[in-house]
């Protein structure tokens, strides 16, 4: 049993209910498969891939490759220790029109907060910050895209969701001094520490 029971907002309510009454089946199997994006094992794996092919190809890019592969490790445990804090029922549980509408079952029932898809993203989003702008903006339009299936699916409350890419910014921003820091020697990456 968690330590601390989150309730859904009043807001969280409304834009479930709106989400349930608009609800087909053909939107649902799209938002399951687009989710698949902001999974921690899927992420994980590129990360580890990135970060080998740095250590192998990309010497140049091996800080950057250690700060994604540090933040997609820190964005898969946390979640997971917080789970064990908070107790919150997920928003697919207390439908039964969406169901019939298309909404999946997803995750165990009581683990809503917060959205570790959504922590991911918000890390991803904030370390996009790296790149230059086109694709930092790219990347932080794809990251709220795939945050926001959450809610389509009804996984997670609107807040859960907010929280989570809040989250995941925040663990972002805290690790980039310690893995993105220059060791003596070093030369200088301009971009390397934009926005």
């Amino acid at each position: 049993m968690a330590l601390i029971t989150v309730e859904p907002t009043r807001t969280d309510l409304a834009i479930a209910n709106a989400v349930s009454d608009h609800a087909n089946a053909e939107f649902e199997e799209a938002a399951k498969v687009l989710t698949w994006g902001a999974d921690e094992h899927v992420l994980l794996g590129l990360a580890a891939t990135a970060w080998l092919y740095a250590r192998l190809r990309r010497p140049e890019e091996r800080r950057v490759a250690n700060h994604i592969l540090a933040i997609s490790l820190a964005t898969t445990v946390l979640p997971h220790i917080l789970k064990t804090v908070f107790d919150q029922i997920r928003p697919d549980r207390l439908t039964l029109l969406g169901h019939r509408r298309g909404i999946p079952f997803s995750g165990r029932a009581r683990d809503a907060f917060p959205s570790g898809h959504a922590v991911h993203m918000g890390a991803l989003a904030s370390a996009a910050a790296l790149l230059p702008p086109a694709r930092r903006r790219l990347v932080r339009a794809i990251a709220t895209a795939l945050s926001l299936t959450r809610i389509a699916l009804l996984a997670h409350w609107a807040s859960d969701v907010v929280a989570g890419f809040t989250l995941g910014i925040v663990v972002e921003r805290t690790l980039r001094p310690w893995t993105l820091a220059r060791r003596s020697g070093e030369t200088v990456d301009r971009g390397a520490h934009r926005g």
